[in-house]
């Protein structure tokens, strides 16, 4: 049996990246997205857990996060402005990770931006944005109590 070498290639450099970015079976994927350096930002839900992890899709991540579902909040756009966004927050320790979503409804010329917001002891401390547009956002209506 022969094998096309470069095409082998292609196919194993690529599947990890798009095997990663998937929640455990039975769990609802709530947002993914990858960053500029390639890694993969994603938000979990597995109804009594919401769970966040960080890191390249070739390796095992760099951050996972899991909380009990009563932990976690979410922001949701009012449904007022031009600028939508919805977000979802995990504690872990003295920080939060605040992973979000925003678009401007009044224009196609701003994209949508996402990522994630990094808190400790409540300062910003880095803020990781998506590129691309594979972007998945389910964060609207999520069924998480409301951020303060």
């Amino acid at each position: 049996m022969k094998f096309n070498l470069p095409a082998l290639c292609v196919v194993a450099c690529l599947a990890p990246a798009a095997a990663f970015a998937k929640c455990d079976k039975d769990v609802k994927t709530v947002f993914s997205c990858q960053t500029a350096k390639g890694k993969v930002i994603e938000v979990c839900d597995a109804g009594k857990t919401i769970s966040y992890s960080f890191g390249l899709p070739t390796a095992k991540p760099e951050i996972v996060v899991t909380v009990p579902r009563a932990q976690a909040s979410t922001s949701q756009w009012e449904g007022v402005g031009r600028y939508m966004s919805y977000s979802v927050n995990i504690p872990n320790g003295n920080g939060v990770y605040s992973v979000y979503w925003a678009a401007d409804r009044m224009s196609d010329k701003h994209g949508i931006e996402a990522g994630v917001n990094v808190e400790i002891n409540k300062k910003q401390v880095a803020t990781v944005k998506c590129v691309g547009d594979n972007i998945v956002q389910n964060i609207e209506g999520i069924q998480l109590k409301r951020a303060e």
